[in-house]
């Protein structure tokens, strides 16, 4: 097991071992628990009845949290023509085409989000090998292929975040600062839970949820009570 500091050690004490808490309670509990002199991002990790291996269990999407996530998001927007200005007057800090693939192939990464149309995708596709281990390659799943760049820009800007299952069936998520406070980050956790209940694949046999942590940047996880979800999410 790794070696814990003194400071995640007292924040653990605060903290109760069993998975009873409800979602106000574990939120208030993790910011309570936090430690570090920075604002901390308040995380969300939900542990799913699915198996990845196949198809029609991958679990993944996309959500505008109401809130957002606490952070300015950097859009870069693969387009042409008459797209570029309907991009740059939504508020992409980067609009362009050919010009932008030769940068990215050089090296550059000064962006946290991409959207491309999708007569750009052949051309986006020969960078893919650089965007793709970085999640940043644009996905018509997520809404970041579309040729109504504007609506998408203005989403990545006002807090949509992607998500998608791990192979041990996990799915994780920023939920804000903890600075927000609790109404705000439990409000952020109702649009996530509301996807990931809508996204429940038929083929899923059993318990669907099995598992939630709510936890900070540097703290420890807090184990939710897994029956508060159908009092949350509607």
């Amino acid at each position: 097991m790794p070696k814990r500091g003194k400071k995640y050690i007292e924040a653990r004490k605060k903290i109760k071992a069993e998975a009873n808490n409800s979602f106000t309670d574990a939120v208030k509990l993790s910011i309570d628990a936090s430690y570090a002199k920075f604002d901390e991002t308040v995380d969300v990790v939900v542990r799913l009845g699915v198996d990845p291996r196949h198809a029609d269990q991958m679990i993944r999407g996309s959500v505008v949290l109401p809130n957002g996530i606490g952070k300015e998001v950097k859009v870069l927007v693969f387009a042409k023509g008459e797209k570029e200005k309907e991009a740059s007057d939504a508020g992409a800090e980067f609009v362009g085409n050919d010009d932008l693939i030769e940068k990215i192939k050089g090296g550059w990464f000064d962006f946290d989000k991409t959207v491309a149309t999708p007569d750009m995708m052949g051309a986006v596709g020969k960078i893919g090998k650089l965007l793709g281990p970085r999640g940043l390659m644009p996905n018509a799943k997520t809404g970041t292929v579309t040729f109504d760049v504007a609506r998408a820009v203005q989403e990545l800007k006002a807090g949509k975040i992607d998500f998608r299952v791990e192979k041990a069936g996990i799915v994780h998520a920023p939920m804000g600062k903890v600075s927000f406070g609790v109404d705000k980050i439990v409000q952020n956790i109702v649009a996530f839970l509301e996807t990931i209940v809508r996204l429940k694949p038929a083929s899923s046999k059993g318990t669907y949820l099995k598992g939630i942590a709510i936890s900070t940047t540097m703290g420890p996880g807090v184990k939710v009570d897994t029956a508060y979800v159908k009092d949350l999410v509607k």
